[in-house]
C-alpha cells in the first residue's frame, strides 16, 4: 500500500513544487500579463488541439490495421484519450497500459499486440519531434549545449532501435520470456517497417507535432507576444522530449520549465514565458481530460475497473503480455 501511495504522491509533489516555484517568483507580473490577453486565440488553440487528437486517432488506426485489426477512428481516439487521461494522474506513463486492456476488451487484441502498438506510436512520436527540433536549430541563436544532447540522443536511439528491429527478425529462442519479447518485436516490425507504414506514420507524426506547436503559437499570440516561430518549435520539442522522461504525472512542471528556459532565449520576460508555458500545457491537459471523460462514458462502466486493474498490476510490479 505504501509503495502504491508513494509512487503517485512523490512525483505529484515534485510537479506541484516546480509549478509553484515558477508562478510565485513572477506572480505580480503574471497578473499584469493576464489583463492584456486576447481570449479569441484561446478558442483557436482548443480547436487546433482537438484536430491533433483526431489525427492521433487516425494514426493509431493505421498502426492497428498493420496488426490486422480494423478499429474505428472513434474507438482509436477514445482509447488514446483514456490512457492519456490516466497519465495525467499516475507517474511513469503507467496509464498507457489502460489502452492495452481497452483494446483487448473491444477488439480482442492480445496484450502483446497492445503494448507493441503503443511502442510504435511512441517511437515515431519521439523521433519525429526530435527531427522537428533538429530542423529548427539552425534558426535559433545561443542554443545551450544540453538542448543539442536532448535532440540528438533520441535520433541516434531511434536509428539504433530500427537497426536492432531489422536484425532481431533472424533471432530465435526457447526461453518463454525471450519468445514473448521476440513476438513483440515481430509485431512492431509488421506495424512500422513497411514502406507505406514508414511514410504514413512519419508524415502523420510530423503533422501532429506541428499542430502541437501551433497550439502554443496561438497562446503566444493570445498574450500579444512576437516570438520567432523557430523558438516556439524548439520550445515544444524540448518540452516534450524532457516530458518523455516520466518524472512527474503528465510531465507537469518539467514541461513548463523547459518551455520557459527556451522562450527566455528569445528575450521573453520570465513572467510572460511562464504564463505561456502554463496556459499551453493547461489547454492541452484540459482537452485531454475532457476527451478522457467523454471516452469513458462512451465505452461504458467496465472501463473504470479496467483502469484500476491496469494501474494496480503495474504499481505492484506485475503484469503479463499474454491475452
Amino acid at each position: 500500500m505504501f509503495r502504491k501511495i508513494s509512487a503517485i504522491v512523490v512525483p505529484t509533489l515534485i510537479a506541484i513544487g516546480i509549478i509553484a516555484y515558477m508562478l510565485l517568483r513572477v506572480w505580480g507580473d503574471l497578473l499584469v500579463a493576464l489583463q492584456h490577453m486576447v481570449p479569441a486565440y484561446l478558442i483557436v488553440a482548443v480547436v487546433i488541439c482537438v484536430c491533433a487528437w483526431v489525427l492521433r486517432g487516425w494514426r493509431y488506426c493505421a498502426i492497428l490495421k498493420s496488426l490486422n485489426y480494423d478499429v474505428h477512428l472513434t474507438v482509436a481516439t477514445a482509447c488514446i484519450f483514456v490512457s492519456q487521461t490516466a497519465n495525467l494522474v499516475v507517474p511513469a506513463r503507467l496509464g498507457d497500459f489502460v489502452r492495452v486492456f481497452i483494446l483487448n476488451h473491444e477488439n480482442n487484441t492480445t496484450y502483446s499486440e497492445g503494448v507493441s502498438s503503443i511502442v510504435v506510436e511512441r517511437v515515431f512520436d519521439i523521433i519525429m519531434v526530435a527531427l522537428l527540433g533538429a530542423i529548427s536549430l539552425p534558426f535559433v541563436l545561443n542554443v545551450p549545449p544540453w538542448f543539442l544532447t536532448v535532440i540528438i540522443v533520441p535520433l541516434v536511439a531511434g536509428a539504433l532501435f530500427f537497426g536492432f528491429l531489422i536484425v532481431s527478425g533472424k533471432l530465435q529462442a526457447q526461453n518463454r520470456y525471450i519468445r514473448i519479447l521476440l513476438t513483440m518485436l515481430n509485431e512492431i516490425r509488421r506495424a512500422s517497417l513497411g514502406i507505406c507504414s514508414i511514410v504514413s506514420l512519419s508524415v502523420s507524426s510530423l503533422i501532429i507535432w506541428i499542430l502541437d506547436v501551433l497550439v502554443c503559437l496561438a497562446v503566444v499570440l493570445m498574450f500579444g507576444q512576437q516570438i520567432p516561430f523557430a523558438i516556439v518549435v524548439l520550445a515544444i520539442v524540448i518540452g516534450n522530449l524532457v516530458k518523455a522522461v516520466p518524472i512527474t504525472p503528465g510531465g507537469v512542471g518539467t514541461y513548463e520549465l523547459s518551455l520557459v528556459l527556451t522562450f527566455e532565449l528569445a528575450g521573453v520576460s520570465p513572467a510572460v514565458a511562464t504564463l505561456i508555458a502554463v496556459i499551453d500545457h493547461l489547454i492541452k491537459n484540459l482537452v485531454t481530460l475532457a476527451g478522457g471523460i467523454i471516452s469513458i462514458y462512451l465505452f461504458g462502466d467496465w472501463v473504470i475497473p479496467s483502469i484500476k486493474k491496469a494501474l494496480g498490476s503495474r504499481l505492484d510490479g506485475g503484469g503479463s503480455t499474454d491475452r
